[in-house]
C-alpha cells in the first residue's frame, strides 16, 4: 500500500488493516520456519513494512486527535 492510500483510511479501517497484517505476518513466518517455500519471498518485509507504515500514521492521527 502506498502511504496516500494509508493517509485517506480511516481509523477503524487502519486497525482492521493492521491485524489483518499481522496474521499474515505470523503465518509467513510459520511458513518459513517449517522450510516451506513461499511463492512471494519479499511477502514479509512487505508486510512488516506496511505495518510500520501504519502505525506511523495512526500515531499521528492520534496526535492531531488531542491537539
Amino acid at each position: 500500500m502506498k502511504i496516500k492510500e494509508i493517509k485517506a483510511m480511516p481509523i477503524e479501517e487502519l486497525e482492521a488493516k493492521k491485524i489483518e497484517l499481522l496474521n499474515e505476518l505470523l503465518k509467513e513466518r510459520a511458513q518459513a520456519a517449517t522450510g516451506t517455500v513461499s511463492k512471494n519471498p519479499g511477502k514479509i518485509r512487505l508486510a512488516r513494512r506496511t505495518m510500520a507504515r501504519i502505525n506511523t500514521i495512526l500515531a499521528g492521527k492520534e496526535v492531531k486527535k488531542k491537539a
